[in-house]
């Protein structure tokens, strides 16, 4: 029963952190949007969170997909716990099945600054993905664009981290990341990597031609086949050998030429709903769907964890 196993780890550590944490992290007050229910230390931090989640809902997703998302059938719940050293993290969970997508959750913790300028964005981009996608997306395309609406600060920290990985052998081959539909066992190159080349193809194309590089490549799964068609670049290969060498000359922005040479494509097409109702299917979801969000709720734990070491050490 892998799902029962990866939740009890998820909120064991909540409940540990609950017990440790100053009385100020304790869930004192509710705010609800349109979209959002919040629980917070406080009514103006659940105010603050609520509506910023809101304008981030809207304004990433015309960012991203060119339009703002339509309303949501159920609010997303989003737990909030904050403290000025808790280390930033966040854990979104919403189901798969069949073509939609529902049961949102968001558990976000950290310092109330980093909180609103990373973890929260960081986070609602993920719903905008499943909401836009209706299935997962390979864990790099997710977690590193995912990443790069995140505070100056987090990105630097993940670049540098990234450059020690690949220092230490620790870097993923592109074939081999890009055929991942689960989390490694090594999971924080991942999020480095996954980050800087998704902010490398981001530089090169803007948001919207990464959605339709990442949509192409999961209809047909001929990822060198969509890497061609948006980037002209024709093979994974030689798009980890021109990465490393951008990585190498210090991730230099590109000049205006590049981005005329790559081929033009047509707006993305596609029509965005929201939360669909729930219904008698929508309450039996397949169990591998369900695993799969559980598996990215460990992967978030890893994370905070990490940044709350590090906190320490600082």
């Amino acid at each position: 029963m892998q799902f029962g196993k990866l939740e009890r780890r998820f909120f064991l550590l909540g409940a540990i952190a609950a017990f440790i944490l100053p009385a100020n992290t304790l869930f004192a007050a509710g705010y609800r949007t349109a979209n959002f229910v919040v629980e917070a230390p406080s009514q103006q931090l659940a105010q603050k969170i609520g509506d910023a989640a809101e304008q981030y809902r809207h304004d990433l997703a015309i960012e991203w997909i060119g339009q703002p998302l339509p309303r949501w059938s159920q609010p997303c719940p989003i737990t909030a716990e904050v403290a000025p050293t808790l280390g930033a993290g966040g854990a979104t969970s919403f189901v798969f099945d069949r073509g939609e997508v529902f049961n949102w959750t968001m558990t976000i913790q950290g310092s109330e600054e980093r909180i609103l300028d990373s973890v929260l964005p960081h986070e609602v981009t993920h719903t905008i993905f499943a909401s836009h996608f209706r299935q997962p997306l390979p864990r790099w395309a997710d977690e590193g664009a995912c990443t790069t609406v995140e505070h100056p600060v987090e990105r630097a920290r993940q670049h540098r981290l990234l450059i020690e990985f690949l220092r230490t052998g620790r870097g993923i081959s592109f074939p081999e990341m890009f055929a991942m539909k689960e989390y490694p066992a090594d999971v924080l190159p991942l999020y480095s990597q996954g980050y800087s080349l998704a902010r490398y193809l981001i530089e090169r194309g803007g948001r919207k031609r990464y959605i339709q590089f990442v949509g192409d490549g999961l209809a047909s799964s001929d990822w060198p086949q969509s890497l061609s068609q948006y980037y002209g670049i024709h093979d994974i290969g030689k798009l980890q050998t021109v990465w490393l060498e951008w990585v190498k000359r210090g991730c230099p922005a590109p000049p205006a030429s590049v981005a005329a040479a790559i081929p033009q494509v047509q707006d993305i097409a596609r029509t965005t709903r929201g939360q669909s109702p729930e219904g008698p299917n929508v309450n039996t979801p397949t169990r591998d769907r369900i695993s799969a969000t559980a598996a990215r709720q460990s992967i978030y734990v890893q994370r905070a964890q990490r940044t709350q070491r590090e906190t320490n050490r600082n």
